[in-house]
């Protein structure tokens, strides 16, 4: 079994859907939400857990257009990007870091 499932219930339909990141908590659902909630094809978005010894973040996204899994879908690559661009960023400050402590030790 994969680590995101489709919740299917009544209150589905292609614009509004929930889904379960399994084995993920809140840290991945507010970095989802905040990147997914700046699309402007989005109305809702928010995560919630249903009891902490799940284990699962549930990500509920309603569509003003479009669907709700190609919002997902998107909001998964815009945050790949950010991380991405933050790790880059960081290891880039990192040598120059070390770059730059190199040349100030005494080496006599």
């Amino acid at each position: 079994m994969g680590r995101l499932a489709e919740v299917v219930s009544e209150q589905s339909s292609e614009k509004c859907k929930t889904f379960v990141f399994m084995g993920e908590g809140y840290t991945l659902g507010n970095s989802l939400v905040a990147v997914i909630s700046q699309n402007p094809d989005v109305e809702f978005c928010a995560c919630f857990v249903n009891h902490p010894a799940e284990g699962n973040i549930y990500l509920r996204i309603q569509a003003k257009n479009g669907k709700a899994i190609d919002i997902l879908r998107k909001g998964l690559q815009d945050f790949e990007k950010i991380c991405d661009h933050t790790l880059e960023t960081f290891n880039n400050a990192y040598e120059q870091f070390k770059t730059s402590k190199d040349m100030f030790v005494d080496n006599t």
